[in-house]
């Protein structure tokens, strides 16, 4: 049995939702099971100053959890840090946590996220008179071509949680926010960037990211930049952290693929601030065609996608025919998301490098 197409269009429009939203606490996402274990996958080479690694997560959509893999991204301003997202028990079910660009990095529920990300704070780099240096023991730096580095050796305290991705609960992370954690909880905060909102999304419309398909050892674990999903230097899971949850817990409508109409608008991005007011202008009108262009692009694919359904409709068209199609919209989808993903990357790499 599955979801008739409006009530799905519009969980999987809340659950993407979410993804884009600017709140940083708590998101109205609970689920009452834990998503499964970390996966195990190498970072890949970071592609060029000024990136910060965003580690992979487990993130929840109709079909159940699925990977988000991690990736390097430009951080939206000199100075700020990444807060990754996190799941947590709150008595009730698992809570998710959305993640969060600040001064400090924030409690992420003490999850051992790895390459810097240990359970509290990020050992990964530091900010220094505007530029990111990179601590080479445990961040994958290639100094011939980044030259800001330093080495300094981090002990992991989290080796014994076994890859738990959770907080809380029965065999859960137990960890509570430091002081400085908290402190950083209440600063002012940036949701993820557009690239990042991009890059998740492409995550939501690959089947085989969803935990269902790959029991927790996703093809894709990490990639060199947002949304290059196709690249040769993808990283893909070793091996799963641990064993993924039964498919009896999935939720109905597992099967279904994802259209153009169930990816929500992504929200405007912002291009990097300088101290030039004319190529802060330049930057604004490049950011708002690409999202124009982007948005006409995704109302296109979606009306087609409608006037194939109504076609089938019309000719009642057989089983096979109808599941046929329904790929070809799930690649169309797939391949639009993941493109601007890129588009976006692109753009705000152009734009970071002329900030500079």
């Amino acid at each position: 049995m599955t979801f008739p197409r409006t009530t799905r269009s519009a969980v999987v429009a809340f659950v993407l939702s979410v993804i884009s939203v600017a709140a940083f606490a708590q998101v109205n996402i609970s689920v009452n099971f834990g998503p499964p274990p970390l996966p195990v996958y190498e970072q890949p080479p970071c592609p060029a100053d000024g990136y910060i690694w965003a580690p992979g997560y487990w993130a929840w959509g109709p079909w159940g959890y699925y990977w988000v893999p991690g990736t390097w991204v430009l951080a939206p301003q000199a100075g700020y840090l990444w807060t990754p997202p996190w799941w947590g028990w709150d008595g009730y079910g698992y809570v998710f946590h959305e993640g969060y660009w600040g001064r400090q990095v924030g409690f992420y529920g003490g999850i051992p996220y790895g390459y810097g990300y240990f359970g509290h704070g990020y050992e990964g780099g530091r900010w220094q008179d505007g530029r990111f240096f990179y601590n080479r023991s445990v961040t994958n730096v290639n100094v011939t071509n980044i030259t800001n580095v330093y080495n300094t050796t981090v002990i992991n305290n989290n080796v014994t949680n076994n890859r738990t991705s959770y907080n809380g609960g029965e065999g859960g992370i137990v960890a509570r926010p430091l002081a400085e954690e908290e402190a950083a909880a209440r600063e002012t905060h940036v949701p993820p960037t557009s690239t990042q909102v991009h890059h998740a999304q492409a995550a939501f419309t690959n089947p085989d990211l969803r935990d269902s398909t790959n029991h927790g050892k996703p093809p894709i674990a990490a990639t060199p930049r947002a949304g290059a999903f196709n690249e040769k230097a993808i990283v893909p899971a070793k091996e799963a952290g641990g064993p993924s949850k039964p498919e009896e817990n999935l939720p109905r409508g597992a099967s279904e693929a994802v259209h153009a109409n169930d990816i929500t608008a992504h929200p405007r991005p912002h291009p990097p601030s300088t101290n030039d007011p004319n190529l802060n202008l330049e930057h604004q009108k490049q950011q708002d065609k690409l999202y124009l262009d982007q948005e006409q692009e995704h109302q296109r694919v979606q009306e087609q996608q409608e006037r194939d359904h109504m076609r089938m409709d019309q000719q009642k068209a057989s089983p096979e025919q109808r599941q046929q199609t329904e790929q070809m919209h799930q690649q169309q989808t797939q391949r639009m998301e993941e493109t601007h993903a890129q588009q976006q990357e692109h753009l705000q790499a152009q734009q970071h490098s002329r900030s500079r």
